[in-house]
């Protein structure tokens, strides 16, 4: 159980995690997060061009994505991977507390997690958005 009482379900399997950042030490932070959660890391990219290839081949079930990573117009840059990848979980990165969080669900995120967060904080919502991919499996 974690601290919230829930079973942590994403034990049961292994949750495969796409990260893309362009930032090489924010990618490398989280990268050490994941692998400790005992998450499974399939690909990386630092453009949207090598994510937008190589994601639907890594069968992801969780995309980790910066916000700033996404074409000019990103809800449609989300529109395209939810064509290209559509079971997978989307999951934004946003570096300020402002109308970013609001367009990343709008544009068709699944969740977002602000880069200001603490690595205990990001580490629960990323336990959340695993539990969610295992519960869904069952289904």
């Amino acid at each position: 159980m974690d601290v919230a009482g829930e079973c942590l379900l994403y034990y049961q399997f292994m949750t495969r995690v796409y990260l893309a950042d362009a930032k090489d030490r924010e990618r490398s932070a989280l990268r050490l997060l994941i692998l400790d959660m005992k998450m499974e890391i399939v690909g990386e990219a630092a453009d949207w061009g090598t994510l937008f290839v190589q994601v639907p081949v890594t069968r992801a079930d969780m995309l980790v994505v910066d916000w700033d990573l996404l074409p000019v117009s990103p809800d449609i840059g989300l529109i395209e991977l939810r064509k290209v990848c559509p079971g997978t979980l989307v999951i934004v990165l946003v570096s300020h507390w402002d109308a970013r969080q609001q367009a990343a669900l709008s544009a068709g995120a699944d969740a977002f997690i602000s880069k200001n967060e603490t690595p205990e904080r990001v580490e629960e919502r990323l336990r959340f958005a695993a539990a969610s991919i295992a519960m869904a499996e069952d289904v």
